[in-house]
């Protein structure tokens, strides 16, 4: 068993500058999708509560960039959690390369999600809902497990 969450994608031309590398903005798109698709496939519960009142604030989004990729390369975006608090999370991600000749390592990410709820106009910070910490759980870098983190 992997202790990350892994979204695979093969990179499209639409994805690439005039040049032929990926596009920087995609890398922040694909946290984004990673994501999305983590609370698709292991925490359906909170995407009922978002359809309630609870609400994920993406508060910092970073990336740091180590090598290109450019089209039909296969990638795999692998998301950890690395930071919680009561409020919180933080998660990094790791883009790698997927290479006959090996993985590499091109890309880190990371990003920080406030729980909030309420109206628009009344928001305030919320827990983390219980079923997310509970996805989360074979995801989660071991200093947090083990009361480390913040």
């Amino acid at each position: 068993m992997t202790d990350y969450y892994e979204l695979r994608h093969t990179v499209g031309f639409e994805e690439t500058n005039m040049v032929g590398n990926v596009y920087y903005v995609n890398y922040v798109r694909w946290q984004g999708r990673c994501r999305e698709m983590f609370l698709l496939e292991k925490a359906p519960a909170v995407l009922e509560d978002i359809r309630g009142d609870l609400k994920l604030y993406t508060l910092r989004v970073e990336c740091e960039y180590f090598a290109e990729i450019t089209g039909f390369d296969e990638l795999s975006i692998r998301m950890r959690l690395e930071e919680l608090t009561q409020t919180q999370l933080q998660f990094t991600f790791d883009y790698v390369h997927l290479h006959p000749d090996g993985e590499r390592l091109v890309a880190r990410g990371r990003q920080r999600i406030a729980c909030m709820r309420g109206p628009n106009n009344a928001t305030a910070p919320a827990r983390v809902p219980e079923a997310l910490l509970e996805a989360l759980k074979p995801y989660t870098v071991a200093s947090v497990l083990n009361g480390k983190g913040a």
